[in-house]
Order: structure tokens, then sequence, then C-alpha cells
């Protein structure tokens, strides 16, 4: 069946002949650089990462770094979320101006004549979770090539593992304003106060970590099996998520879900 959906995936990717790739440096963004650069070559092929108050140093350095050890061209372009008018408003739609403006960012590229296409990291499990960012790429004319095969999530990481792809086992990410609880304004500051306290625990050697924010107070999402690294530094990290500008700390013993905010949505 994989073998199947890679070879629909070549074949899309044959028919547009030239791609500008959204590319995070997550699993899916990067097994799609792969696999394009693979199948156009990497003359027709480049990829773009945007550095934005939303987006982990962090992240951004390993995008480099992956761009490099896959050999891409690669560029970096500055965008600001906050920018954007309704965006810090922190609506159940802002998903949908984040890649709005990411893609007027990147569609202007293709009037250079030497890329075809737009494309981004979508895959078959956002059909199931709410995602009105892929309403921002169909009105732009941006491409799934992921979704378009038929590919999930386990499957790409497979298929990541046997092309050698250091991103085969990277836990999922998602940008920082996805922390802050649905309503709450997004600022600068509360982006700095996720991104410090999460990159502090995971200096702790947990790997998947989401410190969602609900006003003044951190609801930390890890793997039940971490939780007791948690309760073993408890302390130390009641100070330092202080020390970031949160009140209060606590440990949701549901444990990490994907799109947790998500659930008021829901109700």
């Amino acid at each position: 069946m994989m073998t199947t959906k890679l070879a629909k995936l070549k074949s899309i990717l044959q028919e547009m002949d030239s791609v500008v790739v959204a590319f995070s440096g997550g699993v899916d963004s990067t097994f799609l650089l792969k696999v394009a650069m693979d199948t156009l070559g990497m003359d027709r092929v480049l990829a773009v990462t945007a550095d934005s108050e939303t987006y982990p140093s962090a992240e951004l350095e390993e995008a480099k770094e992956l761009a490099v050890l896959m050999g891409a061209k690669h560029e970096v372009i500055e965008t600001s979320e906050l920018a954007i008018p309704g965006y810090a408003e922190n609506t159940k739609n802002r998903c949908y101006f984040c890649k709005s403006s990411l893609f007027d960012h990147l569609t202007p590229i293709l009037e250079g004549d030497v890329y075809q296409n737009v494309i981004y990291g979508a895959i078959a499990d956002d059909l199931n979770e709410f995602r009105p960012g892929m309403q921002a790429a169909k009105e732009q004319g941006v491409r799934g090539p992921l979704l378009e095969a038929g590919l999930y999530k386990h499957e790409i990481r497979q298929l990541s593992k046997e092309l050698g792809l250091p991103t085969w086992d990277k836990p999922s990410f998602a940008c920082l304003s996805s922390r802050i609880a649905y309503g709450e304004k997004i600022t600068a500051e509360k982006l700095t106060k996720v991104e410090k306290s999460e990159a502090y625990l995971k200096s702790l050697h947990i790997r998947q970590v989401r410190v969602r924010t609900h006003q003044d107070t951190a609801r930390i999402e890890v793997e039940p099996d971490d939780m007791k690294i948690i309760l073993q530094h408890h302390e130390i990290i009641v100070n330092k998520f202080q020390e970031y500008g949160y009140k209060f700390v606590t440990l949701d013993l549901i444990g990490y879900q994907s799109g947790s905010m998500n659930k008021v949505l829901m109700v």
C-alpha cells in the first residue's frame, strides 16, 4: 500500500514539473522536500522557511541544517503573524490567517517562471482534524501532494526511515500560537514564554511536550511515561515557569494530545 502511495506521490510531483516547498523542517515537509528533490532534481525544487514570532529559533536552525544535509536550495523569509489583521485576536480561524499570509509570501516566487507550483505538507490525517489553513491553500491554488497521495503520518514516518531521514521519529510540532487558548490575545511576550518553557522541559529529555497557556496558568502536556520526570523536577519547573511569567503551573493527567485546544470547539 505504501509503495503504491509513494508512486502516486512521485507521479503528482512529476506532473508539477517544478515546486516551491513550504518547509518547516518537520516530519511531513522534510519528507515532501526529499521526494520532490529525488523526483524532479535539485534545480527544480526550492525549499522556503518562514521565520516568525510563532516559529521557535531551535526549529529554524534545525530546518537550515536539514536543508544543508539534503543538499536542498533553501531560502528563509521574514514573516510576522502578529501583523496579520485578525490573527492576534486568536479566533478559531487563526490558522487560516497564518496560512493565507504564508502563501501570500510564497506564490510571488512563481512569477519568476523558474517554479510552477507551491506545495505544502498537508497529509491525510488532516482531513479528520480542524484545519482552517487548508481553505487558504485551496483559495490560492497551493497543493498538498502528500494529502493527494493519501499518505498518513505513520506511513510518512516509515517511508522517511527507509529514506534515512533523521526526522522519521521527530516529535510532532505545531506553531507556538496553538498553545494559547482561543479568545486569549496572542502577544510576542506570550509566545516567548511558551518557547522558553517548552525548551526547558525538552532540556530534561522530554521529547513530546506542549505548554498550553490559559491566561496566567501553564498546563503541561507530556506523554504519560514522562510525567514522572515532571514530578521529579516539579520544584525547579515551577520556579522556572514563574520566572518566565506564569503564576500557576499544572500537569495535565490526560497527557499529550495533538490539537487539544480544539476540544472547546466541539462543545
